[in-house]
């Protein structure tokens, strides 16, 4: 079977991902990138579970949420669904319903194997800087901005080789949003109060999700904070979340790093943030709940 590059493309973008109320399920996307990356680096196509676990593992503990390493094996088994990848193992492991997921355990031991069906692979080898235009629309509708660059950089792959080709029919950002957010929060970061100028621009100084606009959330004051560059990306991250309780900063457990790197960042453990000039303008508790619930790496460090 021919694909053509159109009906590729398709196949990728229409990727089911779990979704169950506004928690988000990146296990699939990253499976992909992942097998996107060793085919760009020339590695063999399919793959044995137990040989890409870890790898797997470290970017769902990176840039998914808390729990979701412990369900790493679940898209290596699903993502068959897709018309996108392929398993080979023994029959009393694949003949099952696809609802009945193999364990971590059998399938390393059953040396399953999995990767991009064959239809797929000739595609991407017939033209390789598919590769990268394929990653990038996947960060894109999967990860803020902010994280995009560091997930294509953790599977070995620059989408820039190629461009920026995104799907015609993926909502946009309203354009308005930065402007909106920055003049809400009098142009400083509301963590620590960044807002350097060169001239009469802004440096340094950016507009974030409190709820990722990838999963949903909207273009309005109440759901964006106004964070200098580092701590923009360290709250994608889910280095720190945001009480709803007189908007308390908390920090993870998992934060590590020198006594001076440490002592930076738990500067603003238990402070307040930075308010914006407006009540209206206030982040919204349902905003503030799913960042700790959907990004935030538990568990917190005591107030």
């Amino acid at each position: 079977m021919t694909l053509s590059e159109s009906e590729l493309l398709e196949r990728f973008d229409r990727i089911r991902v779990w979704q169950r109320g506004g928690q988000r399920a990146v296990h699939k996307p990253l499976l992909v990138l992942l097998a996107l990356g060793r085919l760009w680096r020339g590695e063999p196509a399919a793959a044995q579970f137990a040989a890409i676990e870890d790898d797997l593992r470290k970017l769902l503990e990176q840039f998914g949420p808390s729990s979701a390493a412990s369900s790493r094996h679940y898209p290596f088994w699903h993502l068959r669904t897709d018309g996108l990848w392929t398993l080979d193992g023994p029959a009393r492991i694949l003949d099952r319903p696809s609802g009945a997921t193999p364990n971590l355990t059998e399938l390393r031991d059953g040396q399953v194997a999995g990767g991009f069906a064959p239809e797929v692979v000739e595609m991407l080898r017939r033209d390789p800087l598919l590769i990268p235009r394929i990653a990038r629309r996947i960060v894109e509708a999967h990860f803020p901005e902010s994280l995009q660059q560091d997930v294509l950089d953790a599977v070995g792959l620059d989408a820039g080789e190629a461009g920026i080709v995104r799907a015609p029919e993926r909502p946009r950002r309203d354009p308005s949003f930065r402007a909106r957010v920055l003049l809400a929060y009098e142009y400083r970061c509301c963590v620590c109060g960044h807002d350097l100028r060169l001239g009469g621009e802004v440096v340094g100084l950016e507009a974030a999700h409190i709820r990722w606009f990838q999963a949903g959330g909207p273009d309005i004051e109440p759901n964006g904070l106004a964070l200098c560059s580092l701590h923009h990306k360290l709250f994608d991250l889910g280095v720190f979340t945001v009480l709803s309780q007189q908007y308390t900063m908390v920090v993870s457990q998992h934060v590590t790093g020198s006594e001076q790197t440490r002592n930076r960042m738990l500067t603003y453990h238990g402070a307040s943030l930075i308010l914006p000039q407006s009540a209206g303008y206030l982040p919204r508790p349902e905003f503030l709940a799913w960042h700790t619930e959907q990004v935030f790496k538990t568990p917190p460090r005591e107030l």
